[in-house]
């Protein structure tokens, strides 16, 4: 395959070589057309930065350490594709490490990560983590940290997160406009930012409807594979059962639907269900799974640029930031009504991102 260079692509665009080579860092001098039209032409021209030669300009490492929970998990293998597209795009090497949900292997994680001396930091915490303070000796020693999706509030860092809230209440509000009026909420561990931001969405939701929240609905757990059924079937036997489940993520709601079948109930005549994530066969199952999207790879890029823009702008301040990528609710079969026909796809986004 033919070699191109920042050579190329000036002449190609009839631009200087500095111009170009300002806009694939993604220099802020440089107007956003003018970077649009720079990094088009490098796709196209299959133009890729050489990191070892890049490093030897400084003593950058021209790597980041990027740290999530579980690869395999569908959210975070769709948000390494997006990071690493940006970070391959600007010249970076991009080192993955997986927490396997443990606090213990995360700390290892960010110690592996600063011995191999990275440039920056990305994290989405495991759900065992509510004390952050390793990651606060990183930031002391002046690594720029990122985090993304599981955020903590303790660290003054910039944030990319989904709209937890705005999904949590679009998929509360869908089901109760179905007509369901006891909605079980499953979740993970309370402490994670996403548990709080959805659980707070579902709440919403029942007050502004005129339901009461009730405990007694709400189930917190792991992504463990057994751990579900004995929950929903706890909850069936409740005196007043539910007669929905809102679910914190896909992997909940699945099994969530085997126990609910296994107890010979039919979705979504006798229980709606809807998910978060959207996984790739939400679509394929039967019923077809409702859900709200994650915009995982929109997450990672975002997450990228953000973080490499620190790096390369260290000695400049760059404002902390929270920001927040719209979500999608896509209301399939597992909440459809008994009158409506199969095949429901509807498609609603929650709001635009902002950024805080």
């Amino acid at each position: 395959m033919e070699t191109f260079t920042i050579k190329d692509i000036a002449r190609e665009l009839n631009l200087s070589t500095s111009t170009v080579s300002r806009a694939l860092r993604g220099s802020y001098e440089i107007n956003p057309e003018t970077k649009r039209l720079v990094m088009e032409c490098a796709e196209r021209l299959n133009y890729r930065p050489n990191p070892i030669a890049l490093s030897l300009k400084g003593s950058a490492s021209r790597a980041i350490g990027v740290i999530v929970p579980q690869i395999a998990n569908y959210f975070f293998s769709q948000a390494i594709n997006g990071i690493e597209a940006i970070a391959y795009n600007r010249g970076y090497h991009v080192i993955i490490f997986q927490s396997q949900e443990s606090y213990e292997r995360e700390v290892a994680n960010v110690q592996q990560s600063m011995s191999r001396k990275v440039d920056g930091l990305l994290i989405s915490l495991s759900s065992e983590t509510s004390d952050v303070a390793h990651l606060q000796d990183v930031q002391d020693k002046g690594v720029p940290i990122v985090l993304f999706d599981r955020v903590s509030s303790q660290l003054n860092v910039t944030k990319v997160v989904a709209d937890n809230f705005g999904g949590a209440f679009a998929a509360t509000e869908h089901l109760i406009q179905s007509g369901r009026r006891r909605i079980a909420h499953l979740t993970i561990q309370p402490w994670l930012s996403i548990t709080q931001e959805r659980l707070a969405g579902y709440r919403a939701a029942l007050e502004k409807y005129g339901l009461e929240f009730d405990e007694n609905l709400i189930r917190y757990g792991t992504f463990g594979p057994d751990e579900v059924g004995p929950m929903v079937q706890e909850l069936m036997h409740l005196d007043s059962p539910p007669d929905a489940f809102f679910t914190a993520s896909d992997r909940l709601a699945v099994g969530c639907l085997t126990a609910l079948r296994q107890q010979h109930l039919t979705i979504p005549d006798d229980v709606s269900i809807i998910g978060f994530t959207n996984l790739n066969v939400a679509d394929l199952m039967a019923p077809s799974l409702s859900t709200v999207v994650q915009p995982a790879q929109e997450i990672g890029q975002v997450a990228a640029e953000r973080l490499i823009d620190q790096i390369e702008r260290k000695h400049r301040a760059l404002p902390i930031e929270t920001v927040k990528i719209p979500t999608e609710l896509i209301a399939r079969d597992s909440t459809r009504l008994s009158t409506e026909p199969t095949e429901h796809n509807e498609v609603y986004t929650t709001r635009k991102s902002t950024t805080l």
